[in-house]
This record gives structure tokens, sequence and C-alpha cells, in this order.
């Protein structure tokens, strides 16, 4: 069968917008636990950055009524690219339209997917400047290392829940032109799980099924450092600060991620993730499928996956 040729309009996962019940506490969070660096304020929104991020920011933590994720917002590899993929999308359904843009960003359009998940698609950014106090030595760094917390270097990739994990699939394949590295397929032929890129990074972001078959949900957001023992180290500096670790430090099967998960203060999961050493160099890359079976085996070093893993997801299911 011969394959359509790849669309590599997208360059990668820019940022993401996170909503928080507890806005004060999230934020003390991000900064003091987390390590990252406040570059913005507007409205009820604060917008934050991992050390190495090159753009203004990678994280939006706005104030709501309930948690969440309110929109991931995907970069374009340029002007051109982007009008291409909203032509793809115009009279598609999944379409929203045009946004004036945000902080550090120029107009974007906006769509959501099949199950509902608000995707921001954007070119025009602003490149962090950093200010004189907070200047690297390098001058390929963004800027200089925090010393603070955990230290998270840059945004690696996010994962949604959804009800149908094919019919997510097919729309950023077909529309955003995504590339599926592994999923997960169970014995009756149902997609349970699927993780895509848009570079030659592994995964930018997964998706899920809900184990509650609701609709939009969110699952974590990942932080990025340099190696497994830095995120042993950030074991213990959540066990430091009170933070609940849900699971890890350990190692996943699919995707090989060292990884260790905790509750941000709002009830996001937040996960922090050696996860740079496996890259997709191959053009004609074929999706791993892993078995009901195999996944059953559990992680890497057969620790069972905790049963909240499965459940937890924000904003929370209401009974």
């Amino acid at each position: 069968m011969e394959q359509s040729e790849p669309i590599f309009d997208l360059a990668h996962l820019g940022h993401m917008e996170l909503l928080t019940p507890k806005p004060d506490e999230s934020l003390k969070f991000f900064v003091d636990v987390m390590g990252m660096t406040v570059s913005g304020r507007k409205g009820e929104s604060v917008y934050l950055r991992g050390w190495d991020d090159y753009e203004r920011y990678s994280l939006k933590l706005t104030a709501s009524k309930t948690s969440g994720m309110e929109h991931m917002a995907l970069r374009a590899r340029s002007p051109q690219a982007l009008e291409r993929r909203v032509a793809a999308l115009k009279g598609s359904g999944f379409d929203i339209g045009w946004i004036d843009g945000d902080m550090g960003q120029g107009p974007a359009f906006r769509c959501r997917d099949p199950d509902g998940h608000v995707i921001e698609l954007y070119y025009e950014t602003e490149w962090y400047e950093a200010p004189s106090e907070l200047k690297p030595a390098l001058k390929n760094q963004a800027q200089r290392f925090p010393a603070r917390g955990v230290n998270v270097r840059r945004l690696d990739h996010l994962n949604c829940l959804a009800v149908d994990i094919k019919a997510n699939r097919l729309f950023f394949e077909d529309y955003l032109g995504c590339r599926t590295t592994e999923q997960i397929v169970l014995n009756d032929g149902t997609e349970a799980a699927m993780w895509m890129t848009m570079s030659n990074k592994s995964y930018d972001f997964a998706y899920t099924r809900d184990h509650y078959g609701k609709r939009g949900r969110f699952h974590h957001v990942t932080y990025a450092l340099d190696s497994r023992e830095e995120i042993l180290r950030a074991a213990d500096i959540f066990l430091e600060h009170g933070v609940h670790i849900e699971t890890g430090p350990h190692k996943h099967a699919i995707q090989q991620t060292f990884f260790l998960y905790v509750y941000e203060p709002g009830g996001n999961r937040v996960e922090v993730a050696n996860a740079g050493a496996r890259l997709i160099l191959a053009p004609d890359w074929k999706p791993i499928v892993w078995t009901e079976e195999e996944r059953k085996r559990g992680q890497a070093w057969g620790l069972k996956t905790i049963e909240s893993f499965h459940t937890h997801g924000t904003p929370p299911v209401i009974d």
C-alpha cells in the first residue's frame, strides 16, 4: 500500500493553558517547586517558562472554577505552513476560527479535535529575552539556570484523555500532519492510546482513553530534566515540599520515558521526565503497537501501573 506524502507543517508543542481553582498555590508550586520563571501577567493568567524554553512562555496558568486544560498550542514551521493547515481545517467541522493572539504570540487559528479539546495553531512568536539578572553565561541558552526547586528545563509533552482514540489519531494525522510513533490496541481492535510527534522527538503529545467515557479531559503536562539523577533529586524536592507523589520515579515501557508524576495544588497531574534520549530519525517509521497482554505486564521493570493513573483526570468527574 502506497503511503501518502508526510506533512511537516507543524514544528512542535509550543505551550498549553492550564486551569486551576487555586491560582496562588498553583503559581507557588510552579515557581518555587518546579523552578519556573514568570515572564508575564495578564488578567487572571500568569505566563511561565522553563529555563531553556526559547519562546517567552510555555505554560499559561489561569485562575478558574475548575481544573484541566483550556487549550494546547502548536507552532507551525512557517507562515505558509500555517495557512496550509488552516485551509485544510476550514469547513471540516473541526474549525473554530482566528483569534488575535496572546501575550508574546501573533494571530492564531483555533480548532477542536473530535473529543472537543481546543487546539491553537500559530507561527508568530516572541523569542524570550532574558533581563540582565537572568542572562546566561552561554549565549546559546535562553536563560540563566535558576538553581531553584526542580529546575525544569523545557516543556516536553502533554497527555489528553479522550473517548475515541482512533478518531483523534486520524484527525491529527490527516488535518495536522502529525506522525503516530506508538499506540496501544486492545484484543477487540479498539485503539486505547496513541503517542504522536511533529518532529524527530519520539512524541509531542499522547492521548489515552478516558476511564469514565467523558470528553475533553486532561491527563498531564510534562517538563523535561536532563538526567535520571535529576528526576531522583526531584522526588526528594517534592517530598520536602509536601507535594503528593502519585507514582515513580520509574521507567515507562512505551517510549522508555523515565518518569515521576505529582499533583499540583489545583489538582492537575504534572510529570517531570528524562524523555530526550529516544529520537525518531527514520522517515518511514512504522508505529510500534502494544497489545493488551503486553500492557498488563506493567512498566519497564514490572511495576504495576497505579490505579489512579488510569482514573484521575481534570476537570474531575462529578457523579
